[in-house]
């Protein structure tokens, strides 16, 4: 009696059969009739939103902190006159270096995003970089800003000193640890017709401007007749800093 040898393939597509049915199931029970794909997009989208809630939290945590420190500092000074005076010399340079509020009249600036077209596709020749905002046009504002003689600024909701940096990751802006999305909303104190001035003039920002009419990028300056912008309240660390001497001229 001899026996016939079945082909390894024979044994082996039952066996990938009931794995492949296996899988499909599981994965169905997985996605209860959603798209898997788009479940991993909603869960990074909320893992964003918490985080961003969370830094917002901490920030205010930090804040309130932060002014029972200024406030018990002050207590504990009130009977020593060095401290006393080493204060109210910081006081005198708080609002000018952003760690006191200031109000006034102010100019505020809005860069956006450039719509898309309705049909989806860009025009021939257009990239996907020429309808966003990117860090150097955040910064052109900014520079211009201080060129027209800002007395103090604001970028989102946040004061910005000398050691404030604007850092872009795709359209989103990154200040100080918090991100942004567009529109970006820039605001400074000051003589708003020298402002203005200020932003006419720069090169960069015509440069931009060309690329609102172009593609519909946003971009809209107007007057503040009354804005208080708020003081500082992130750390500060020196890298470098140097006592000057008596005999210290400068140079």
């Amino acid at each position: 009696m001899s026996s016939v040898r079945r082909p390894a393939w024979g044994s082996i597509i039952p066996a990938i059969t009931l794995l492949a049915g296996t899988l499909f199931a599981a994965s169905a029970s997985t996605a209860r009739g959603t798209s898997l794909r788009e479940e991993g997009r909603t869960r990074i989208t909320e893992l964003i939103t918490a985080e961003q809630r969370r830094g917002h939290r901490e920030r205010g945590e930090y804040r309130r902190l932060r002014r029972e420190v200024d406030a018990i500092s002050r207590t504990a000074g009130q009977h020593d006159a060095r401290v006393e005076q080493a204060q109210g010399e910081a006081d005198a340079l708080a609002a000018s270096s952003g760690f006191a509020p200031v109000t006034g009249a102010a100019v505020r600036v809005t860069l956006d995003d450039a719509p898309l077209p309705e049909s989806g596709a860009l025009p021939r020749g257009v990239r996907p970089d020429d309808l966003v905002v990117h860090q150097g046009d955040v910064q052109a504002v900014v520079n211009a800003l201080w060129a027209g003689g800002a007395r103090a600024m604001q970028i989102m909701d946040q004061r910005v000193i000398s050691t404030s940096a604007v850092r872009c990751v795709g359209n989103t802006l990154i200040l100080q640890g918090v991100v942004y999305s567009p529109p970006f909303r820039i605001t400074a104190a000051g003589d708003p017709a020298r402002l203005r001035a200020a932003l006419d003039a720069s090169p960069e920002i015509g440069i931009y401007r060309k690329y609102v009419h172009a593609y519909g990028l946003g971009y809209t300056v107007r007057p503040v007749e009354r804005a208080t912008l708020p003081a500082y309240t992130g750390n500060v660390t020196m890298n470098h800093a140097t006592v000057p001497g008596e005999g210290d001229t400068g140079g």
